[in-house]
């Protein structure tokens, strides 16, 4: 595959078909004869880029980093999630038009099965693994987070979560309510924490009145040090 040298990412498409390919996907999934003007996504993916570029320098695997720099492929479906979300979120910060954001995050369902609505605010450098039924709300997070497939982050009463920095939620945990999750913790597979603090350097296990803290001093391995 031809690789397009943009800044340090080396990307399988140049911007403008980057931004042409998001729009005619949009187009094709809701078909209403309003159509998504390229030019009103190019407004946003070089700033979209450039956030890409510095999340996926942070992951050390091949697939995102080379030893020289970003790589992204349209065609790996955790980039492409990853993308689509950082794409409708840089043009809903540059105050775009919010049927254009709605569209990309309907893409982003459609393709990914993965909801993160394209007002919420996920950190500078996060990992999307799998993503398949997971559900990303208006929690507040830090660097390095990971979530894998079925992850679900919610409110309860209307008060959502906070993350410290490299939190791992495993495939089929929640994080729901008033609940802060310390730096270096892990929440485990179909794990459950509700308006719960789970303390620094952690691993959850269980759910409320049947649950289990170890010790976690180690890091998620694929971040680069």
């Amino acid at each position: 595959m031809t690789a397009f040298a943009i800044g340090r990412v080396r990307a399988s498409l140049p911007p403008r078909q980057l931004a042409a390919l998001a729009a005619r996907q949009c187009d094709t999934l809701v078909p209403d004869g309003a159509d998504v003007s390229t030019d009103i996504l190019m407004a946003a993916v070089p700033r979209a880029l450039e956030r890409l570029e510095h999340c996926f320098q942070a992951i050390d695997n091949k697939y995102f980093f080379d030893g020289d720099g970003a790589v992204f492929s349209h065609l790996h479906g955790d980039q492409y999630c990853m993308w689509l979300y950082l794409l409708a979120n840089e043009l809903y910060r540059q105050g775009g038009p919010a049927d254009v954001c709605a569209k990309l995050f309907a893409l982003n369902k459609a393709l990914h099965g993965c909801d993160i609505f394209y007002e919420v605010a996920l950190p500078s450098i996060f990992l999307l693994v799998h993503p398949l039924g997971t559900v990303l709300g208006r929690g507040t997070y830090a660097d390095h987070f990971v979530a894998y497939q079925r992850v679900g982050v919610g409110s309860n009463r209307d008060v959502y979560p906070t993350f410290g920095s490299h939190v791992t939620l495993r495939p089929g945990a929640a994080v729901l309510g008033r609940s802060h999750v310390g730096d270096r913790c892990q929440i485990a597979t179909e794990s459950l924490v509700l308006d719960r603090d789970v303390p620094t350097g952690s691993i959850y296990i269980g759910r409320p009145k049947a649950e289990v803290i170890h010790s976690n001093t180690g890091l998620y391995p694929l971040w680069r040090q």
